[in-house]
């Protein structure tokens, strides 16, 4: 989607500071920080939210659940993490291409 923000990133056409990828997706530090560690991780092939995902979609949503406990480890959040995914407008989604909030550390918002 060449006017989706995420996949500009993905493409290198926006810098951002990048903590992981690999060929299924790509996990970078929130410009707009709500907590000590605020990453997305977003998969490299475009979809628009959760509501979107279709059987099609099964491995890579399972890949991105499955790799989220392995990067919360690698920031140090060992004791715990939250995890976010906003869902269409009224959801709080913003940037309209599936994105997993990960946040943790001592600064850790509220629900």
């Amino acid at each position: 989607m060449s006017d989706c923000l995420f996949c500009k990133i993905i493409a290198g056409d926006i810098p951002a500071n990048i903590v992981y990828q690999d060929d299924k997706i790509l996990v970078f530090r929130d410009i707009n920080p709500k907590a000590d560690v605020h990453l997305l991780m977003v998969p490299k092939k475009h979809v628009e939210s959760l509501a979107k995902l279709n059987e099609s979609h099964h491995d890579l949503i399972a890949y991105m659940m499955l790799k989220l406990p392995e990067l919360a480890e690698a920031q140090g959040l060992s004791s715990g993490f939250k995890t976010i995914i906003n869902t269409g407008k009224e959801g709080g989604q913003e940037v309209f291409h599936l994105h997993i909030h990960l946040l943790g550390g001592k600064n850790l918002p509220g629900f």
